[in-house]
């Protein structure tokens, strides 16, 4: 057989085996298609057992990396909910379709994008989305013409309150403001965590566990693509006193870090004000000590109850037969912190805020692998349509990840991208654009009131944790230079080596 042959009939058998389906160009298939479950974590940062974390209990989520991939290195394009799920949603970047803020919907700028989910339904799936998949917008909860059916979502909007047990979700009742009047703070008056001795389902996730449960029995003779959003550990942090128990008080550490890197402008940094909303919580300077333990207690509960609902639905997909016809993808939105750098929650353009989560378990592949492979959450979706044998859309902004899974260890992108954009009083409105690189991360300031631009630059290799800013300093010109060229070159630029 000549070797031409030999090699072509390889790469068949090789994309064979992970789609495991003979697709015709419309993606009709003679064997059953493949299935995917979609799981989503709010503000779930790396800090898991399967990641290295010595202290965070994640025993579910860590048997699901052992049964696929784990990527290391992976990043959000925006360090917050609804940017950074608008544009995972639509394999687009957020400078593409214009998505900066809470309040802005995907489909106020893109009426006509077609979303991940809506891809999916269009070519004979079950869509259906339980909890948080898509974030909440000018009243939108989220996208009906994504889901087959009217998706399920708690009833007091993306950030429930949950410090009581309830039966089932309520309308919360909220007063109405007047136009000179901004309307009340929910969270002012509520503590921002919470121990509640409850069952798992008297909560908003157990609640959703349940919910993505029962599809999994209504859906298991149809293709479907199942979202399952988990609210927490969003604040406030709110889970059932069992899981606060996992933790013992007096082994938790407070971040290392808790400053603003060195030679980094302030506003670099954020006012957490999304924790400063809540009751005790001082309006501005630092959190004490004890309180900062407290809510990284809270934090950590909050994972391991979410991990928890994760192994429910895990459980009953192996229950059910369906996993080995079942493609399982879990991520967080976006990083968080918990004290580095002197601030908490998201909003920022550092590692720390930038990195995510993820794992994609695909039936057939080797099971347990690990890649350092720079990726972003805009690779996503044309990652799921390869996977499941459909042609690629066009408009798509991110790189299909499949050869990862043939070669975890391959040569890959250069760089993943970030992008924030704030009001400062330096600068006026400011675009912070980030780039990582395999050492370093850049990131580029740009105002609206300024001519001059501001960067930072941090280099991994001597500097992990993003803590001097080595921007300024005057032997490290030539790399800034280098490295500012590429970050024009954009994601155009980086994606070449990955082809």
């Amino acid at each position: 057989m000549p070797a031409t042959v030999q090699i072509t009939r390889f790469v068949w058998i090789v994309a064979a085996g992970l789609c495991a389906l003979t697709s015709s160009e419309d993606g009709d298939a003679a064997e059953p298609r493949r299935n995917i479950l979609f799981i989503a974590v709010d503000d779930l940062r790396p800090e898991l057992g399967c990641y290295g974390s010595p202290m965070v209990k994640s025993p579910n989520i860590d048997r699901l990396a052992a049964s696929g991939l784990q990527f290391n290195r992976a990043y959000c394009q925006f360090a917050l909910c609804n940017p950074s799920r608008a544009s995972l949603l639509t394999g687009r970047r957020p400078e593409t379709i214009q998505v900066f803020t809470l309040a802005r919907f995907v489909r106020d700028g893109n009426p006509d994008v077609v979303t991940l989910p809506q891809f999916f339904k269009e070519r004979g799936y079950e869509s259906r989305s339980y909890g948080k998949i898509f974030h909440a917008g000018n009243g939108n909860h989220d996208d009906p013409i994504s889901w087959t059916v009217p998706p399920w979502r708690n009833a007091n909007d993306d950030e429930p309150s949950d410090t009581a047990p309830q039966a089932a979700p309520k309308k919360s009742k909220k007063k109405k403001a007047s136009p000179a009047e901004p309307a009340p703070d929910p969270h002012a008056n509520e503590k921002p965590y919470s121990a509640p001795d409850a069952g798992d389902e008297a909560l908003v996730d157990g609640q959703i566990a349940t919910k993505a449960i029962q599809a999994l029995s209504e859906l298991r003779d149809k293709p479907f693509f199942l979202g399952v959003g988990f609210i927490r550990p969003h604040l406030p942090f709110v889970a059932p006193k069992k899981y606060w128990d996992v933790y013992d008080p007096s082994r938790l550490r407070l971040a290392s870090n808790p400053f603003l890197p060195k030679g980094a402008p302030a506003f670099a940094s954020n006012d957490s004000s999304e924790l400063r909303r809540y009751l005790d919580v001082p309006k501005e300077g630092p959190i004490s000590d004890s309180e900062a333990l407290k809510l990284i207690q809270g934090y950590y509960a909050c994972v391991s109850y979410v991990d928890a609902q994760v192994g429910r639905v895990l459980a009953e997909l192996d229950r059910l037969g369906l996993r080995e016809n079942t493609i399982v993808i879990l991520w967080g939105d976006h990083g968080y912190q918990l004290g580095e750098h002197g601030t908490w929650t998201k909003r920022t353009n550092w590692e720390i805020a930038t990195r995510v989560p993820m794992i994609l378990s695909v039936p057939g592949m080797k099971p347990g692998s690990k890649t350092d492979a720079l990726v972003e959450f805009v690779d996503i979706y044309p990652t799921l349509v390869e996977l499941c044998g459909f042609p690629m859309p066009a408009g798509l902004e991110g790189t299909s990840m499949v050869p990862l899974l043939k070669d975890p260890d391959r040569h890959w992108k250069t760089a993943a991208f970030s992008f924030y954009t704030k009001a400062t009083t330096e600068m006026g409105r400011t675009n912070g654009r980030a780039m990582r690189t395999e050492r370093y991360r850049l990131v580029e300031w740009s105002g609206t009131t300024a001519t001059n631009l501001v960067y930072e630059l941090y280099d991994h290799e001597t500097d992990p944790d993003e803590n001097v800013n080595l921007a300024g300093l005057p032997e490290h010109r030539t790399l800034v230079e280098r490295l500012k060229k590429q970050l024009q070159a954009g994601w155009q630029g980086a994606r070449v080596a990955a082809n």
